[in-house]
């Protein structure tokens, strides 16, 4: 009676752990209603087939009441769903150029640009800002962050050789236990500088060796992101793909047949 007893004990248990292993990887009801707020473009929502945002951020374990640091959001395809998801309990950090810099410059249009979208609806009013400087990154308080966000990001601060330090800046922000989530495009295997800044393509362990330097763990990694069409070896790289098109009509119904990239989807820890 007892071994049945103890047998009952663990299947009990071990339901029990995949009940809940399975909710915390399933988007609930608030990031689905993100995923529909006036926030976000009808051009954004297209690509959602390509980035699954709502499986994505499920899946880096994505709470309404937490802090989290986005870096280098672009255009703030992200920002959009994570402002309205943040608002009412969390809070949202965003890093960004600087709007006053050189006019010519590229991150300062794209400052100003972000500085536009956030002043535009009441969702983005408490969307917090911080400068961005690969070179000296400072993402806040030290343990102020509950997660940090990065997407399609690393392959930029490799051949620049700011990475290191961008992890370490990383690492600081975050609160033990807190999570650092990393989509970007994989590559088959390592790269050198040169052929991530040609390619855009990081191979997954070169990201994971990043994190382990700055003292993150690999926590968990999916295939939500995944695109086996992919072959990686187009003239313009990864840029040759959806939504760039860097090689405008040529090959452009291939292209847009393969889709987005082949994405690594990574989950690091800081430890407790």
């Amino acid at each position: 009676m007892n071994r049945i007893a103890l047998a009952a004990a663990c299947l009990s248990i071990a339901a029990c752990h995949k009940s809940s292993s399975k909710s915390s990887s399933e988007p609930d009801a608030k990031l689905q209603s993100a995923l529909a707020a006036p926030t976000r473009t009808d051009a954004e929502r297209a690509r959602d087939k390509f980035r699954h945002p709502a499986e994505t951020l499920a899946f880096f374990g994505l709470k309404p009441d937490m802090h989290v640091v986005e870096l280098v959001p672009g255009s703030g395809w992200y920002t959009a769903i994570l402002a309205p998801y943040l608002h009412d309990k969390g809070a949202l950090t965003i890093t960004m150029g600087d709007p006053n810099g050189p006019p010519d410059k590229e991150s300062t249009k794209q400052a100003q640009e972000m500085q536009k979208r956030l002043a535009s609806m009441p969702a983005f009013d408490k969307v917090t800002t911080v400068r961005w400087d690969s070179q000296n990154p400072q993402l806040g308080p030290d343990g102020s962050a509950d997660m940090v966000v990065t997407f399609r990001n690393v392959h930029n601060w490799i051949p620049a050789g700011t990475a290191p330090k961008v992890f370490a800046a990383i690492a600081k922000v975050l609160k033990p236990g807190g999570v650092l989530g990393v989509t970007d495009h994989r590559a088959a295997t390592d790269q050198t500088d040169k052929q991530v800044d040609d390619t855009g393509y990081v191979s997954e362990a070169q990201v994971i060796a990043l994190a382990k330097a700055a003292g993150l763990e690999l926590d968990a990694r999916s295939d939500i992101n995944a695109n086996p069409k992919d072959t990686k070896d187009y003239p313009h790289g990864v840029w040759s793909l959806p939504p760039t098109y860097a090689g405008k009509d040529v090959d452009h119904d291939k292209f847009t047949a393969i889709g987005e990239s082949d994405r690594m989807t990574l989950r690091f820890r800081k430890p407790r």
